[in-house]
């Protein structure tokens, strides 16, 4: 039976929606406002939009690998252990590259700050996504590894199963985890990146291997005395999905027409996303 690749999250909906349901009972024992229905039911609309257009975004995306793996490969990957470790270990390179330019780059950040806008952190967060990340130009990240020779529906594959070992570090519930916080990405090491506060603002981004941001810089690690505070800078208080999706592209594009000189605009979309709160000249 042929198991498509571009299904494997939907397949693993039921043990997500299991640890959500664990994770809510969790909290609700401890009474503490860990969840809240709006937020969690705006995180689901979230997931769903995103899903929607991830599917839309694969039918444009495979053709564009098969045809860079057909005529431009440098290697041909052929299955076995090997192979599947050196995929891994490329596209989890990739992944923190995305990462660390999602979080530096206007363009991308205009996608990605759905995913850090919640002022909470649980399982539910991780479903917090854009569908605006085609647009964005994430499926362009993944392309150098048909480059390299790893077929398609391999990248497919290997992209989301990286997607579905993050569900699992969007979580409180999980204290630090001894010799594991030097080699993988866990909840204590994502709990910072999802913080605001100065300290921990861009860093941690790591996908499933935290040596990336070991090996380049980028890496801090939990404080108990400074704990995390969760949201984005310019917090956005809202539940609707729509605003939640789109009002950093709707301030990129204002900031772009109100700015004069075409060094300014190009800062205004692709600068660092703080390079805009700087500018006494633009609108709060």
């Amino acid at each position: 039976m042929h198991f498509d690749p571009e299904f494997i999250l939907l397949a693993l909906a039921p043990v997500f929606l299991l640890c959500i349901g664990w994770e809510a009972w969790y909290w609700r024992r401890r009474e503490k406002p860990i969840y809240s229905l709006t937020d969690t039911v705006s995180n689901a609309a979230l997931a769903l939009m995103h899903q929607g257009a991830d599917k839309l975004a694969w039918l444009f995306a495979i053709p564009v690998y098969t045809w860079i793996y057909t005529h431009c490969r440098i290697f041909t990957m052929r299955p076995g252990w090997i192979e599947f470790l050196l995929l891994f270990l490329v596209q989890d390179l990739l992944y923190y590259g995305f990462h660390r330019a999602s979080h530096r780059v206007r363009w991308l950040w205009a996608a990605h700050v759905v995913h850090h806008s919640s002022m909470r952190l649980n399982l539910s967060t991780a479903f917090r996504q854009s569908l605006m990340y085609p647009v964005a130009g994430m499926w362009l990240f993944w392309a150098p590894m048909a480059l390299l020779g790893f077929p398609p529906r391999q990248i497919v594959a290997i992209v989301l199963l990286n997607l579905a070992f993050q569900f699992f570090v969007h979580t409180q519930a999980i204290p630090r985890l001894g010799w594991l916080e030097y080699v993988f990405n866990t909840p204590s090491t994502h709990r910072v990146h999802h913080a605001r506060n100065p300290g921990y603002i861009d860093r941690n981004y790591a996908g499933v291997l935290v040596i990336w941001d070991r090996l380049f810089g980028s890496f801090v690690a939990e404080n108990d005395a400074e704990p995390c505070e969760y949201g984005i800078v310019e917090q956005i208080h809202s539940h609707n999905p729509i605003t939640l999706t789109f009002h950093e592209w709707r301030a990129m594009l204002r900031d772009f027409f109100i700015l004069t000189g075409w060094k300014n605009k190009w800062m205004a979309v692709f600068g660092p996303p703080e390079w805009r709160r700087q500018r006494a000249d633009l609108p709060s």
